[in-house]
């Protein structure tokens, strides 16, 4: 999941070299916290957070199919 939503937020911000994605797992919920440069932040939520619920969305449906359960948090 983590190589996928890299993947994904590469072609969204302008300064790719400042995408990193941390991972942290507790009870069960494997959280992804997604880091950007500043001015790529609003490129990642999109507007009216449409972009980062798409995220989620494609976190719930990956998770579904291998079992897991992702949580996606994007880091100002």
């Amino acid at each position: 999941m983590k190589e996928l939503l890299t993947y994904i937020v590469e072609q969204l911000v302008e300064d790719k070299t400042a995408v990193s994605i941390t991972c942290e797992e507790s009870d069960g919920v494997e959280t992804l916290t997604v880091h950007v440069a500043e001015n790529d932040i609003g490129k990642v939520i999109g507007k009216q957070g449409k972009i980062a619920m798409s995220l989620r969305t494609l976190a719930k449906a990956v998770g579904a199919r291998e079992g897991k359960r992702y949580n996606i948090e994007i880091a100002d």
